[in-house]
């Protein structure tokens, strides 16, 4: 299970263009993998998302670039954080995952969520639909992905998906583990008892305690042993050095997606931005009301190496 993810949700970087663009996720996911983060992750979207750029930015494909990276790293789980389920047929899904953890000898997971961004949806030509659709079709969605993971030939005549003995062959090399994102308390948290391995609470600090609550209330009407399940929170991280550096650093990356304001306000507030020691106490308080771990992305800085290294060194330890 995920106890510490390195999520990359941005391909933007300073003096970086297509011909150097995966060089640098790769040297991001080494790092993680070498200073003790348990999994590399990136979003599965096809445009950048608001607050972190442009719809314009570069956005690489997720499998694809998961399969890649399995060639780049030979520890680290890969996944989505998280896969939009709208996006793909769910027996294609199952055997994109699969056959991502063949190729990465055991090392898929599945992150999935019911999908949220519409400019993506109609840009591509993808049904949204309306909430109540979406997690329909996750629901169905996850009745034909797990039992396909687990070496079932399911057989489904639903609202939004059919499927008749699907097969999944060759099975998985390990048991794939499955995450879904979010915080919704009357339908995410739920399917979290239902369906998950794991969680990953996307909430402010402030509602943790409630979400884990709410995650317990789940689990007791699914008769689930919440203790089954490992709970982390996404969290962004500027760390570096020294103080001044990394809020040297997060100003920068403000200033170059041309945040000010409200805007600035927000993203200050949602960064964890120090030297080590404070980056440490601000995520030690975190773990402190019940989390297990966290999902990290250094959209700030990831560009500088020695970067992700300096996360995992300092978060890692926390966690053991």
């Amino acid at each position: 299970m995920t106890k510490l993810g390195y999520q990359i949700p941005s391909f933007t970087y300073p003096d970086t263009g297509p011909a150097e663009l995966f060089a640098a996720v790769a040297r991001q996911a080494k790092e993680a993998e070498d200073s003790g983060f348990d999994t590399v992750m990136v979003m599965d979207h096809f445009y950048q998302l608001p607050m972190i750029g442009s719809p314009d930015s570069y956005m690489l494909e997720c499998y694809t670039l998961l399969a890649a990276l399995a060639r780049e790293t030979s520890r680290v789980r890969l996944s989505s954080l998280v896969t939009g389920n709208t996006y793909r047929n769910p027996a294609v899904l199952a055997k994109i995952i699969t056959t991502l953890d063949v190729v990465s000898n055991g090392r898929a997971q599945l992150g999935i969520g019911a999908g949220w961004f519409e400019l993506e949806h109609s840009a591509f030509g993808i049904e949204f639909g309306t909430f109540t659709d979406r997690f329909e079709k996750l629901d169905e969605a996850l009745q034909i992905i797990l039992p396909m993971l687990h070496g079932e030939r399911p057989t489904l005549d639903g609202k939004w998906y059919q499927v008749v003995d699907a097969m999944n062959e060759p099975p998985p090399v390990n048991r794939i583990p499955v995450m879904i994102g979010g915080g919704g308390e009357q339908k995410t948290l739920k399917f979290v008892a239902r369906y998950a391995d794991d969680s990953n609470l996307i909430c402010p600090v402030g509602e943790i305690s409630r979400k884990l609550a709410v995650l317990d209330e789940h689990c007791g009407a699914e008769h689930r042993d919440r203790s089954t399940i490992t709970v982390t929170r996404q969290q962004p991280v500027c760390v570096a050095p020294t103080h001044d550096e990394a809020v040297a650093e997060f100003d920068a990356a403000l200033e170059r997606r041309g945040l000010t304001g409200a805007l600035a306000d927000y993203a200050r507030a949602s960064i964890i931005c120090g030297d080590p020691s404070e980056v440490a106490e601000q995520l030690q308080a975190q773990l402190d009301l019940g989390l297990d771990g966290f999902t990290i992305n250094a959209i700030a800085n990831c560009h500088i190496p020695g970067r992700v290294a300096l996360i995992g060194e300092t978060v890692a330890p926390m966690l053991r």
